[in-house]
């Protein structure tokens, strides 16, 4: 079975970045998830910011339960991404292949990506959902991975896949201002350079700061959609409320039941509310992710041509790919 070497390495250095870039920040997930769940009630709201949250969490001596789902989050997190780039690697290689260019337009790296993060969104939805379940559940009283997945029925598995698919405008946005932000600084650099002996890849440095502006501009442009999405998934905070207020909750796990939600209770402003937690959060991640794939980007690529080769002398296959571009 023929196998796109060069996709199969940017999906494993990419769901490595994820992984460990999930792990390091995953407290500042818990409390940024659990800030923006909230809805404001009667004037009255638990949380004013993410500090409330990891204070109620030292307070109650539950500050191990900032890693709940920690676990699901990490899963959900090395396939999402292995998923994204190998799609992302294996659209963008074919189209250039189909067309004969020799790189990639804004709006075809667009379209591009935005497929690449469709396929994703379908595949790891039951993950996502049940990992912001874990989340933003009570302190201590977070549910196993089965056990969310089980509590209700397998289509709440997949609540919030619609708003999903329209956040793949949110990887599509940042990939591609760091695609382009990355070839400017390459051949910048390469003009400076030797001819003949190129960059291969960014400095770290390189990486975090266009990784941190990238995923900026993409979570600035489609926050309010991020804001509903965690309101649909969210956990209900008992189960006596969420009796009590079953019908009210059931409105809400769709995209206009949140949306109506946030503007009644909470104004324009709502829609926005744990906007900077969620830009530090995100553009942490996502720059440590592009930092640790570029870096070890040169070593996975060694690792998967060695693995082909081993498998190509013991099974007769050929590799589709056996150089790198």
């Amino acid at each position: 079975m023929a196998v796109d070497l060069h996709s199969l390495s940017e999906a494993t250095s990419g769901a490595v970045g994820a992984l460990l870039s999930t792990t390091i920040l995953y407290p500042l997930d818990t409390c940024k998830t659990k800030f923006q769940a909230e809805v404001r009630a009667h004037g009255q709201q638990k949380y004013r910011g993410i500090s409330d949250v990891l204070w109620e969490a030292i307070s109650t001596r539950q500050i191990l339960s900032l890693y709940q789902g920690l676990g699901t989050k990490n899963l959900q997190s090395f396939i999402s991404q292995f998923v994204y780039f190998y799609g992302y690697s294996y659209f963008k290689r074919l189209y250039l292949e189909r067309t004969g260019l020799k790189s990639i337009g804004t709006k075809a790296n667009l379209i591009l990506a935005a497929a690449a993060g469709a396929c994703n969104a379908i595949v790891t939805q039951p993950l996502d959902t049940a990992s912001s379940r874990m989340q933003t559940s009570a302190f201590g009283k977070s549910k196993g991975l089965w056990q969310t997945l089980t509590a209700g029925t397998w289509s709440e598995a997949f609540d919030g896949l619609g708003i999903s698919l329209l956040l793949t405008t949110n990887p599509a946005i940042q990939y591609t201002v760091f695609d382009q932000l990355k070839q400017r600084r390459l051949k910048t650099s390469q003009n400076i350079t030797e001819k003949g002996s190129p960059p291969e890849a960014l400095s770290a440095l390189s990486a975090f700061i266009l990784g941190a502006i990238s995923k900026s501009v993409a979570t600035f442009l489609t926050y309010p959609a991020i804001r509903c999405k965690v309101m649909i998934q969210a956990a209900d905070s008992n189960e006596d409320e969420a009796k009590a207020k079953k019908a009210q909750r059931k409105s809400q796990k769709t995209v206009s039941g949140a949306v109506y939600a946030i503007w009644k209770r909470e104004g324009v402003l709502g829609f926005f509310k744990g906007l900077q937690a969620q830009i530090l959060k995100t553009v942490l991640a996502s720059a440590l992710l592009l930092m640790i794939k570029e870096k070890i980007a040169a070593g996975t690529w060694v690792l998967v041509l060695a693995a082909s080769k081993y498998l190509l002398l013991n099974n007769g296959g050929t590799p589709r790919s056996v150089q790198k571009p």
